[in-house]
């Protein structure tokens, strides 16, 4: 680890991927990359390689998925409230995690993301900055990053539209990054192979 952030990191991993498998067999986040490494075990390393503690967040009966992200180095969560979407399941982890100095806040599917992406928007909120993006030629990607001051509005979300509210109502912090896997996830089958 060269940065060492004071964020808390949080890894979502409790959607059901549906479009990846829309018989709900396989979970994306289990399935390998070329190298053979789980998505999901990608990401939570990459995430872990700028903060200390990492929760990963997934849904009641995602065992396997959840001694996958153990081996990784994160604690696990199960959230209840996972059925009731991305919202619900964020708002759980920053609950558990309410003394935090702030959130470093990952998906699970996102297992391509720079180490120097995660690290530049961990300084942010390490430097002071209440809602921290990268943004690669002008989109937003992950991972985002929020400070103390939204604690409240993350534990009370709920639904399926994760943070958007507070985007909504809070201009971010720009953290212009050379990095476009901040914008790719692994969302079909044929994401996976993909250099």
């Amino acid at each position: 680890m060269t940065y060492s952030s004071n964020a808390t990191g949080i890894l979502l991993a409790a959607g059901l991927g549906t479009r990846f498998d829309p018989s709900g067999l396989h979970n994306k986040l289990l399935a390998t990359l070329p190298d053979g490494t789980p998505v999901v075990f990608q990401s939570a390393r990459r995430l872990l390689a700028v903060c200390a503690e990492v929760i990963a967040v997934v849904r009641p009966g995602a065992e396997k998925l959840a001694d996958v992200i153990n081996e990784a180095g994160c604690n696990v969560i199960f959230s209840i409230d996972a059925e009731r979407g991305m919202g619900a399941t964020l708002a759980a982890a920053v609950r558990a995690t309410s003394d935090a100095d702030g959130w470093l806040v990952a998906l699970g599917d996102m297992p391509w993301i720079e180490a120097s992406s995660y690290e530049a928007v961990a300084r942010a909120v390490d430097g002071g900055e209440a809602l921290a993006a990268p943004f690669f030629r002008g989109k937003r990607g992950h991972p985002v990053g929020f400070g103390m001051a939204h604690r409240e509005g993350l534990a009370a979300l709920d639904g399926d539209t994760g943070a958007r509210g507070i985007f909504t109502m809070h201009k971010p912090f720009v953290v212009d990054v050379d990095d476009p896997n901040i914008l790719r996830d692994v969302d079909l089958p044929s994401d996976l192979g993909q250099a």
